[in-house]
């Protein structure tokens, strides 16, 4: 083998692995910071949190689950919706201490921000965005002071303030894959180039409780 070919196959693993450990989670031993919640928001999140790092050190978000996600329903709405969640439901909350991006490739200024669960409405705007319909949506803290369902209009509205533009900043859900899987990891889509954050919360339906997990786009863009 010829030292240019040899030179050529090392740079090309080199930079297979450099991209794989590209982002990381790890766990976050403390609480969200309780003067950026409304006090009613803030008693509803876990104790500890997680964090997504991006080259090693650079701290993409920071993420707070509730404590419990009430539900109605342990089934999915259809095909297309892969999550039992209510729309305008909360979820969490996230800190960016950096601006970064959303799914549509808009930024997320640096804050703090709660997140709610949404779906994709049906229409000719949307198709092909996202192979799923749910999604988180990024709300200013400090616009979102009520744990209370948001109704879609008035989700959309104040997520819209995030990105400061004409669309919610907003998270895209994925389906779970088949098999077992960390509870806490992080995988990358190569053929999209989708860096997807899987996580575990809590629903619960009357009194029964039951582990939910969730995966999402937390860097990448949509194909559109």
């Amino acid at each position: 083998m010829s030292r240019m070919l040899l030179s050529l196959l090392l740079c090309f693993t080199f930079a297979l692995i450099a991209r794989g450990q590209d982002l990381r989670v790890e766990k976050l031993a403390e609480a969200a910071p309780a003067d950026a919640f409304s006090p009613e928001i803030a008693a509803l999140l876990q104790g500890e949190g997680f964090k997504v790092l991006r080259g090693g050190t650079r701290v993409l978000c920071e993420i707070w689950l509730a404590k419990e996600w009430p539900i109605v329903t342990a089934k999915n709405v259809s095909g297309e919706v892969l999550y039992p969640f209510q729309p305008g439901q909360l979820i969490g909350v996230a800190r960016y201490p950096k601006k970064a991006s959303d799914f549509r490739d808009q930024d997320i200024p640096a804050g703090v921000y709660t997140l709610r669960y949404g779906q994709q409405p049906i229409d000719g705007a949307h198709v092909g965005t996202s192979p799923t319909r749910d999604f988180f949506c990024l709300v200013p803290a400090d616009k979102d002071r009520k744990p209370a369902l948001l109704d879609y209009k008035t989700l959309i509205a104040m997520s819209k303030e995030t990105a400061g533009g004409n669309h919610p900043a907003i998270l895209s859900l994925q389906r779970l894959p088949e098999g077992a899987a960390e509870p806490l990891s992080v995988r990358h889509n190569e053929d999209k180039d989708w860096w997807i954050v899987r996580c575990i919360g809590q629903t619960k339906l009357e009194k029964e409780a039951s582990a939910q997990a969730v995966e999402f786009v937390v860097l990448g863009v949509a194909a559109e």
